[in-house]
């Protein structure tokens, strides 16, 4: 988003964004090639409706979920802040806390309906 000018923060463009991302996924899964999604897709609604438009392409979809204590994300945030690296929007303690209040994490039933990824061996 920086790349292309905006604000990481501007809700409208990231929805047009992912929305014109999700096009060309689907485009990409028509022509047989692999796609990952690594946005959002914080609500399980989300999760459905990307899952079911996968599978309307008759693929296999994967579920990658890392589970992490909202205290480590604050202070690997809080590092990164502090590095100097990442400047162009801080994210800062109130906006984990924000967003641990919408996120809903996966749970078993959920799992379940995905395809399980293979170890590489």
């Amino acid at each position: 988003m920086t790349r292309l000018g905006a604000d990481l923060w501007d809700e409208e463009f990231r929805v047009r964004l992912e929305d014109q991302l999700w096009v060309l996924s689907q485009d990409l899964l028509a022509q047989g090639q692999s796609v990952i999604l690594e946005w959002g897709h914080w609500a399980r609604i989300e999760r459905d409706e990307k899952r079911l438009g996968a599978r309307a392409f008759l693929v296999g979809v994967e579920l990658h979920y890392l589970d992490a204590p909202l205290e480590e994300l604050i202070e690997r945030a809080e590092r990164r802040n502090a590095s100097g690296e990442w400047t162009a929007a801080p994210m800062t303690r109130a906006h984990f806390e924000r967003w641990a209040t919408i996120f809903q994490p996966p749970d078993d039933e959920e799992f379940l309906l995905f395809d399980k990824p293979i170890a590489a061996i």
